[in-house]
């Protein structure tokens, strides 16, 4: 089995995402990482999340989930965090995620088999053994970083942080936010597979900058 792109999933969620988001002042992430978890067919979508984070990103995932009938799991590291989160998504108007609170991010992620989404904040110190500790679906996954311009970590590569043997298919830096950075994993014995024809571009507006940026899903 593979990674299949649904361009009507991923377009689905996406403007839900956009109308579910509209009072936020962030700059499109979240409709582009809902998207794309949606358009993934993701069935393990999982997130980091630290008091006082934007909650934007959290609400788009929660969408995606909905759309692939998929799990959403955020971590976070202490109680605060916990409690921060379950009243901004309450804010929000969405149900929270399951929550998992804990300092040791091998530990946390050690019992989350199969992850087919994976989305850190390049800001926390911990984000590399997020993303080394992950236990990615035999499908493959998709895996990103966001602030990725704030990365702590000089001349950073996709094989030097994830754990030997995991086969990065193609990773792409876009000009979204604060960087988005994201790389597709192949499926145990082959590649991200996909519908043939141009659906599988994505257009994507930043609501800021007014910039429209357009790239494969």
């Amino acid at each position: 089995m593979k990674l299949v792109w649904s361009p009507e999933t991923a377009s689905k969620a996406y403007i839900d995402t956009v109308e579910q988001c509209r009072s936020f002042n962030e700059s499109g992430v979240a409709e582009l990482l809902s998207a794309m978890a949606a358009g993934w067919n993701s069935k393990l979508i999982v997130e980091s999340w630290t008091y006082g984070d934007p909650i934007a990103t959290s609400v788009g995932l929660a969408i995606a989930a909905r759309h692939t009938c998929g799990r959403h799991v955020c971590i976070v590291p202490d109680e605060r965090s916990r409690s921060g989160y379950v009243k901004a998504m309450q804010e929000a108007g969405m149900t929270s995620a399951v929550l998992i609170v804990g300092e040791a991010a091998e530990e946390v992620m050690e019992g989350l088999l199969g992850v087919d989404f994976l989305v850190v904040d390049s800001k926390r110190k911990d984000f590399a053994r997020v993303l080394r500790s992950a236990k990615l679906a035999p499908k493959g996954a998709v895996l990103a970083c966001k602030n990725a311009r704030h990365r702590g970590i000089s001349g950073f590569r996709w094989h030097g942080v994830l754990e030997r043997g995991t086969r990065v298919v193609r990773s792409v830096l876009l000009p979204v936010g604060q960087g988005l950075d994201i790389a597709y994993i192949g499926a145990n014995g082959g590649g991200v597979d996909s519908k043939k024809g141009p659906s599988r571009w994505i257009k994507h507006i930043d609501q800021q900058s007014g910039e429209e940026h357009i790239f494969r899903g």
